[in-house]
């Protein structure tokens, strides 16, 4: 089982939008709502951030901006950050189950480690982040690689995520994909994007796993 991180597994547009104004203040640009925030993130903090800048003050001003971001998000990134509902008994279960899980986000590595020893120590096994040596989602380097280390096969996987990136991920990784409800990107969005299997709370990703509605070639979990 490999999860998105964001908008997934914990709620952190607050966080990020605290981190990403304060860094805008800092360099004379200005703030963003945390509507437009939700609609920037997906596709890692860089872009966030680039997202969030004036078009003019991209080049000159992008450096210094995303450092400050960084320097302050790595300092305040669990002031409002949280499991999502349901969350942490859904990776409790699956984990009972057989399954073996991992998380690949396009936040820093860092904040990952950060957020993932803090909240899924206990039941997650691979944290995959942002990285130099691996393309970021929607390339499938970060899901390889988290299934390397699982030990698994791409055919015995399946991409847990919120978002039309996610969407793209799976696509590109071989993995059929379950799209969640409660995060950062809307029912119709997602179903626009290609979403075929959705689940509006966690126990509904139970059921598509536990039940196998959710087509493989292969069973998703071994039994115990």
């Amino acid at each position: 089982m490999v999860f998105d991180l964001d908008g997934t597994l914990l709620y952190t547009l607050q966080d990020l939008a605290n981190a990403l104004n304060w860094a805008l203040r800092q360099n004379g640009m200005p703030e963003r709502t945390l509507s437009e925030v939700r609609r920037f993130v997906g596709n890692g903090v860089q872009r966030l951030v680039q997202r969030a800048m004036p078009e003019e003050s991209v080049t000159p001003l992008f450096d210094k901006t995303f450092s400050d971001f960084k320097r302050y998000y790595m300092v305040h990134c669990q002031e409002t950050t949280c499991p999502y509902e349901g969350v942490p008994e859904m990776l409790l279960t699956l984990k009972a189950h057989g399954f073996k899980l991992a998380i690949v986000s396009n936040k820093l590595q860092a904040g990952v480690d950060e957020l993932c020893n803090r909240y899924f120590r206990d039941t997650v096994t691979v944290a995959i982040g942002d990285q130099p040596s691996l393309q970021r989602k929607p390339a499938p380097d970060m899901v390889n690689e988290a299934l390397r280390i699982l030990g698994v096969d791409a055919r015995d996987a399946v991409y847990v995520g919120d978002s039309d990136i996610d969407l793209l991920t799976a696509r590109n990784s071989g993995l059929p994909c379950i799209s969640v409800l409660w995060g950062y990107r809307d029912r119709d969005f997602l179903l626009e994007q290609g979403a075929t299997c959705l689940a509006e709370k966690t126990d509904d990703v139970l059921d598509i796993l536990l039940r196998g509605q959710i087509h493989s070639s292969r069973k998703y979990h071994q039994k115990r």
